[in-house]
């Protein structure tokens, strides 16, 4: 069960030290994660395989630069569903999975249904993809964007640094 850390009451404080450090570079090697938390190999292996078993760590992956992969247009856009029983949720929900530019899908309590963040090339590649994906989803009946001008923070990799 969840503490107020966030964390699971069977972790201590190695599990949290081993988290920390692979979330800040996922490619070290066992002996420099081993280094880093205050273990031996061996110890440091089977924490880090039963982390992985139990889903605390989900995976591995580059981060890549999206400046870099002229990606670097974002939007939000707010989804207004015309119904929000379970079926038009479960239509919209596996529909929006299948568009690319998608980055983020998150569904909202508040004044509109869905919140997706969306990357693109620019703001005529964006005009697009609302247009003709976006807007022809299942249930849409209204949208409203908010182009960032500037990301100031953006460190999901470091969330477990609160405790």
């Amino acid at each position: 069960m969840p503490t107020e850390t966030g964390f699971d009451s069977d972790i201590d404080q190695f599990d949290r030290r081993i988290l920390d450090s692979l979330a800040e570079d996922g490619r070290m090697s066992i002996t420099e994660l081993a280094r880093r938390v205050g273990l031996s190999n061996t110890p440091c292996q089977l924490r880090l395989k039963r982390l992985l078993a139990e889903g605390y760590i989900e995976g591995f992956k580059a981060v890549l630069s999206p400046a870099k992969m002229g990606l670097d247009h974002v939007a939000f856009a707010e989804v207004k569903l015309t119904n929000t029983h379970e079926d038009a949720l479960r239509a919209f929900n596996e529909a929006v999975k299948k568009i690319p530019e998608v980055e983020e899908c998150h569904m909202i309590a508040g004044r509109f249904d869905y919140l997706l963040k969306i990357r693109t090339s620019d703001i005529r590649r964006y005009r697009h993809v609302l247009g003709e994906r976006i807007s022809e989803l299942p249930f849409v009946a209204s949208t409203y964007t908010n182009v960032t001008m500037e990301t100031v923070v953006d460190n999901w990799s470091a969330r477990s640094r609160h405790t």
